[in-house]
């Protein structure tokens, strides 16, 4: 019995691609040097797509693929799979949620104390040889602050928890007040800023949440106030980011993404009051391990006929 024939965008890590290249025919995109002569070559037998979630599946690429039944997404964010189009075709998309969201949480909080304590700048003090010669200029304390969520998912009820820990009192948006919850629900972004000390954003991306954080929100949580963005580059809008980040309308922020990444505007790197960090909230052994599993398991799932683990569509 032949086997199924995959084609993914991108590289997963190694001991994903031993499983996959054990149970499927595997057509790698990403290393073709002509993409439309193999998409021309294997489009029509073609049956999944295995993606990740920076890289998705667009109209363009599932329409040269006529056969094709499920787009498997290795991460949670799927604004860059047309879902829309795969609906309209009755192509299954899965994603890979849950298994991320502590060390998404964890790098939220890591990202806050980093750059609130100024942890980067004080190894840089010690490993220059400032300590003991010059002061290291005083900080702010997290512990027993105001921390407004963007976003109250699985991972920002697992954020707030975190800092619940720590004594911050929290409030949150998000589309819908999620009364189980004993947190402080705030409809306007701008009016939650306004009351915070701390603002972490983890909604998804797309369209309905590009540029929520806007210079309105950042002017409003001020000039001592702290960004932390955990979700998608496009939620904030980035060129407001970096006049407030230059004027001193805000403190600091703590970034996992960024437009255009791995790209990212280069202005960023002359600034001492933000703290980088490339999109690897979920790089984790353990975390990775599970979502390749789930990936994996979903494709396994829909090519023996049961019950998608996680289905999107």
């Amino acid at each position: 019995m032949s086997k199924v024939e995959i084609l993914m965008t991108g590289a997963y890590p190694e001991w994903d691609m031993v499983d996959l290249e054990a149970n499927y025919t595997v057509h790698r995109l990403w290393e073709t040097p002509d993409k439309q002569r193999l998409l021309a070559d294997v489009g029509a037998t073609v049956r999944a797509i295995a993606t990740r979630g920076e890289l998705g599946a667009s109209a363009e690429l599932m329409r040269q693929l006529p056969r094709l039944e499920i787009v498997s997404c290795y991460g949670v964010g799927t604004d860059a799979i047309d879902l829309s189009y795969a609906r309209g075709r009755s192509i299954r998309v899965t994603n890979t949620p849950d298994v991320l969201t502590d060390d998404v949480a964890d790098i939220g909080i890591a990202l806050l104390l980093a750059t609130a304590r100024h942890i980067p700048q004080a190894d840089r003090f010690v490993r220059e040889g400032q300590w003991g010669k010059v002061a290291m200029p005083l900080v702010t304390r997290v512990s027993g602050k105001k921390l407004a969520i963007a976003g109250m998912g699985r991972i920002g009820q697992a954020m707030a928890k975190r800092a619940t820990a720590f004594g911050c009192e929290i409030a949150y948006f998000a589309r819908n007040r999620r009364r189980e919850l004993p947190y402080a629900f705030e409809p306007d972004l701008a009016v939650l800023a306004r009351w915070a000390d701390f603002l972490i954003v983890i909604v998804p991306g797309g369209e309905a949440t590009k540029a929520l954080v806007d210079g309105e929100v950042l002017s409003a949580l001020g000039p001592k106030g702290i960004f932390i963005n955990v979700s998608r580059g496009s939620t904030v809008d980035e060129e407001a980011l970096i006049t407030a980040l230059r004027n001193g309308s805000i403190q600091a922020a703590g970034l996992d993404v960024f437009l255009n990444e791995p790209n990212i505007d280069p202005r960023f790197y002359a600034m001492e009051n933000v703290v980088l960090h490339p999109h690897h909230g979920s790089g984790t052994i353990e975390t990775r391990k599970a979502m390749g599993q789930l990936a994996r398991d979903n494709l396994a799932a829909h090519f023996e006929g049961r019950p998608l683990p996680t289905p999107v569509v």
